[in-house]
C-alpha cells in the first residue's frame, strides 16, 4: 500500500520530552508516563493541543514508542505514553488487563486537566494497548474523541485467549516472556537469569501435563502464574471473561460513541475481533467506523513486511507509513483538517492469492494479492455457498446422499503439530502466518517433515482442480456432524489453498488460510458445558477467523478435519475431567458424518466474479 505519504498538519515543531511523570490513580497507585510536547526553540510551545494516549506493558521507552511520541509531537500533538500498572516504572502489581479500565479512565481524566491539553483526546495502540483503549472507553472517560485500534480484542474468551473452548497456549509463552522484563526481574539479576533460562526452555512448559501453580518458574511472580492458570482453567464463559479489560462485546452499548479506525490482518490473532467490532460498533453507534485488513501477522513491525510466515504478497502489501496513516485519522477528528480520510469507502481489504506461485529469491511462495475498497463488511454481494464433505475425501457444492462416515484415532500424546496460522505473542516458538502444511525440522513439536495430510488422524476433503478462479472473502463457519468414543474431545478444521505441482514446488504447496477448533463439551454454548454420550452423533459449529483469498484456476479448495492443533491449542485428554493440567488421558475414536441427514459442510463466502 505504497501511497504518497500524508503530510497533514505541518511538521513545524521540535519535541520536548518530560520523562517519568507519575499520574495518580484512584487507589493511590502512581503510573509512570513520558509526555512528548510540541516545542519551539527547545522549550514547550505555548497553547493547548490535542492529546494522544497510549498505555503499554511493553516499556514506554522502547524505540517504537519513542518514535511514535516524537512523530506526533512534531505534528502538533501532545503524546502521553504510559507504563501500565505493575510494568516498567509504574507502581502496583500486574495482572494482565484487570485494572486497565479504571486506570485508563483516571489517566484521561488527568490529561484533560493539564494546561497543555485542549480537552480533545485520541487513543492509539496495538494488541494489548489496543485492548486498553476499549477497556477505558467502556467507562466513557472525559475528552475521548477518537480511537485508532490496531489488532485489538472483542471478547478474549471467544477469540484470542481461548477459542472454541480451547486455550491458546501462546499465552503461556507470553507470560514467560513478559516475566523476563518484569520490574521484579529487572531489579534482581538472579531472578532475571532464572526467568530467561525458563523462557529458553518454554517448550517444556507447553507440555499438557506440567503446568501447575507453585511448580513453575513463574511462582516467583505469583500474579503472572495465577493469570496463566486462570486462563487455562476458566473454560466456561463466566464473570472472569466479562471483566472490562477482557471483553468489549458485552459492553458495546456502554462504550463511548466516538469514531474508531480498526486495523488487523488475515493472519493476525485479532482478525475476527476486529471485523466483528467494526460491524457491531457500526450498527450501534452514530459515529463513523473504518476497517483495514491486510495480509499481515500480528505486530507493528509486520505491517512493514511484504510476507507472512513463508508466503510473499508483494511490495504493495506493505503499510510503510503507519504513523502517517494514523495521522490522517486524527488530523481529521482532533484538528478538523480535511485529510480525505472520510471520502474513502469505509472498508479496505487485501485480497490474497493472485500471484503465480513461484519461489522468490528469499525462498517464499509468491501468493500475491491486491488492495480493494469495499462499502461494508461482510460484502453485500456475498454468495454464501456450502461445500459438503463427501466420500473419498471430496469437497463439493453438491450435497451428499447416503455415504459412510470417516473415522480416525485421536491420541492426545501425539497431537497434530501447528504449522502457521493466526498466532501472536509466541515469537519463534509457534511461528505465525502462511506455510506449506508439512512438518518443519526447526519446530520442537514436529517429529518429521511429512505433509500433515499423510497423518492418519487428519481427514482431508478437497475439490477437484478448479475450472476458474474462486474468491472467498468473509467470515466462515464449518457445520460438522460427529461422534466420539469419549465423553469429551476436540474437533479442528483448517481451510487450505492447494497449489498444483510446479517446477519450484514439485509436490505442490498446501497453504493454510484460516482454522479453528471446538471443544465438544461446549457444543451447546460456552456457559453450558455438557459431556457427550459415547457413540452418539452431535452437531458442532466451528467458527473460523475471516479471510480473503482467490483460489486460482487449477488450485483446489481443501478442508482438513482433526482433533488437535498443538501447541496453538491445549490438547484435550478426552476424559471429561475439569480443565487444567492433563492428568489421565485416553485415546478416542472420532467419527465425522457426511450423508443426507448429517451433511457436514463449510459455508464459504463466495464473491461473484465481475
Amino acid at each position: 500500500m505504497r501511497e504518497t505519504p500524508y503530510q497533514g498538519s505541518a511538521q513545524s515543531f521540535d519535541v520536548v520530552v518530560e520523562p517519568n511523570v507519575f499520574i495518580p490513580m484512584r487507589d493511590g497507585v502512581r503510573l509512570a508516563a513520558d509526555v512528548y510536547r510540541p516545542a519551539l526553540n527547545g522549550r514547550p510551545a505555548s497553547g493547548r493541543f490535542p492529546v494522544l494516549v497510549e498505555r503499554t506493558p511493553y516499556d514506554k521507552s522502547n524505540l517504537e514508542l519513542v518514535s511514535t511520541g516524537k512523530f506526533f509531537a512534531r505534528h502538533g500533538y501532545v503524546v502521553v505514553i504510559q507504563d501500565v500498572r505493575g510494568r516498567g516504572l509504574s507502581e502496583g502489581e500486574w495482572y494482565p488487563f484487570a485494572r486497565e479500565a479504571p486506570d485508563g479512565y483516571d489517566t484521561l481524566d488527568w490529561v484533560v486537566r493539564q494546561e497543555w491539553s485542549n480537552g480533545r483526546v485520541g487513543t492509539i495502540g496495538l494488541s494489548y494497548t489496543a485492548s486498553d483503549q476499549h477497556a477505558l472507553a467502556i467507562l466513557n472517560p472525559p475528552g475521548l474523541a477518537a480511537m485508532f485500534v490496531s489488532e485489538g480484542m472483542s471478547n478474549y474468551h471467544k477469540c484470542a485467549m481461548r477459542q472454541g473452548g480451547a486455550m491458546e497456549l501462546r499465552f503461556v509463552v507470553y507470560a514467560f516472556r513478559m516475566a523476563t522484563t518484569s520490574p521484579e526481574a529487572m531489579r534482581n539479576r538472579a531472578l532475571r537469569e532464572l526467568l530467561l533460562d525458563a523462557y529458553q526452555k518454554i517448550h517444556y512448559w507447553l507440555k499438557p501435563t506440567l503446568f501447575r501453580p507453585g511448580t513453575t518458574p513463574l511462582r516467583h511472580l505469583p500474579t503472572y502464574e495465577q493469570w496463566v492458570f486462570d486462563v487455562l482453567t476458566h473454560g466456561e464463559y463466566d464473570d472472569y471473561w466479562k471483566q472490562y479489560g477482557y471483553n468489549v462485546e458485552e459492553y458495546y452499548d456502554r462504550h463511548a460513541d466516538v469514531p474508531i479506525y480498526f486495523l488487523s490482518g488475515w493472519y493476525d490473532t485479532y482478525a475476527r475481533a476486529s471485523t466483528e467490532n467494526f460491524v457491531e460498533f457500526g450498527r450501534r453507534k452514530r459515529s463513523p467506523m473504518k476497517l483495514i485488513m491486510g495480509p499481515w501477522v500480528h505486530g507493528v513491525a509486520t505491517l512493514r513486511q511484504s510476507w507472512s510466515g513463508d508466503v510473499e504478497f508483494g511490495p504493495d502489501a506493505i503499510l510503510d507509513d503507519y504513523d502517517g496513516f494514523r495521522l490522517r485519522w486524527f488530523d481529521y477528528w482532533l484538528k478538523g483538517l480535511d485529510t480525505g480520510v472520510m471520502a474513502e469507502p469505509p472498508v479496505r481489504i487485501f485480497v490474497m492469492g493472485t500471484g503465480d506461485g513461484h519461489k522468490t529469491p528469499e525462498g517464499r511462495l509468491f501468493h500475491g494479492g491486491y488492495w480493494r475498497f469495499e462499502g461494508e463488511w461482510p460484502l453485500a454481494r456475498t454468495e454464501w455457498t456450502p461445500y459438503y464433505l463427501r466420500a473419498g475425501g471430496k469437497l463439493s457444492p453438491q450435497p451428499p446422499d447416503e455415504e459412510p462416515p470417516d473415522s480416525f484415532l485421536f491420541n492426545p500424546l501425539d497431537p497434530v503439530p501447528t504449522i502457521g496460522g493466526s498466532i501472536s505473542a509466541a515469537g519463534d516458538v509457534i511461528p505465525p502466518g502462511g506455510f506449506d502444511q508439512r512438518g518443519r525440522r526447526e519446530l520442537f513439536y514436529c517429529k518429521d517433515t511429512a505433509p500433515l495430510a499423510t497423518r492418519p488422524d487428519v481427514l482431508v476433503f478437497q475439490t477437484d482442480p478448479l475450472p476458474h478462479d474462486v474468491e472467498v472473502t468473509g467470515p466462515i463457519v464449518v457445520r460438522l456432524w460427529a461422534s466420539s468414543s469419549a465423553v469429551d474431545t476436540d474437533f479442528t478444521a483448517k481451510l487450505i489453498d492447494v497449489y498444483p505441482p510446479s517446477e519450484d514446488y514439485p509436490d505442490g504447496y498446501a497453504l493454510n488460510l484460516t482454522d479453528s477448533i471446538i471443544r465438544a463439551r461446549y457444543r451447546n454454548g460456552f456457559e453450558r458445558p455438557g459431556l457427550m454420550e459415547p457413540g452418539r452423533v452431535y452437531e458442532f459449529a466451528i467458527t473460523f477467523y475471516p479471510t480473503s483469498n482467490v483460489f486460482k484456476k487449477g488450485h483446489r479448495i481443501r478442508l482438513d478435519i482433526s482433533s488437535s492443533n498443538w501447541p496453538r491449542f491445549d490438547v484435550n485428554p478426552n476424559t471429561g475431567d475439569p480443565l487444567g493440567p492433563m492428568g489421565r488421558w485416553q485415546a478416542a475414536v472420532n467419527t465425522v458424518y457426511h450423508d443426507r441427514n448429517r451433511p457436514s459442510h463449510v459455508v464459504l463466502p463466495i464473491i461473484p466474479q465481475e
